[in-house]
């Protein structure tokens, strides 16, 4: 089976170690790593170099695998890749990576579930931060795109649950979103 072109969501400055050992797993193709330097180049630029450069690195995606760390529901470039992934009709699924060590060799707390953030219309392809209440088309992204937690905490057993898993993630992700308008 040919590896699925995947971009990865995640807050850099907490967990791009993190980001790193799932990329290293190998099982999926991602965008690139870009190095903090980089990161920080792209920053400096402004919002519209953000933007751009998200785009250019999900452009071509089948599937965004958000990787959920203590801080990543409150990120905003990590806000804005969710819903232009949903806008997209890209798959979305979670991981949570607070059992992965950083380069400290230190786990950090479970994040909260970044989708849980969304509201979408599954008659419109509407998405939102807020629900309107009113309409009855509309349901969380939270129980749509699915999320993976490792049931143990040993950072060796989150990585091998990753690893034997990831896969079948973005494939179910990808199944889930093609039951919805694009």
């Amino acid at each position: 089976m040919k590896k699925r072109q995947v971009f990865y969501s995640f807050h850099f400055k907490n967990d791009s170690w993190r980001a790193g050992q799932v990329r290293n797993i190998g099982a999926i193709e991602g965008n690139a790593p870009v190095s903090s330097n980089d990161w920080e180049e792209v920053k400096r630029k402004g919002e519209y170099a953000i933007k751009k450069w998200i785009h250019d690195n999900m452009n071509y995606r089948s599937c965004i695998i958000v990787l959920i760390g203590e801080e990543t529901s409150n990120r905003p470039w990590c806000r804005y890749e969710i819903e232009k992934a949903w806008k997209e009709g890209k798959g979305i699924v979670g991981i949570y990576i607070h059992g992965l060590k950083n380069a400290l060799s230190q786990q950090s707390l479970k994040g909260e579930n970044p989708f849980r953030l969304f509201y979408i219309d599954i008659t419109f392809n509407y998405i939102a931060q807020k629900s309107s209440a009113s309409d009855s088309n509309e349901i969380n992204l939270g129980k749509v795109c699915k999320t993976y937690d490792a049931p143990f905490l040993s950072s060796e057993y989150v990585y091998s649950y990753i690893k034997q898993n990831i896969e079948d993630w973005v494939e179910e992700a990808i199944r889930i979103r093609n039951q919805y308008p694009k």
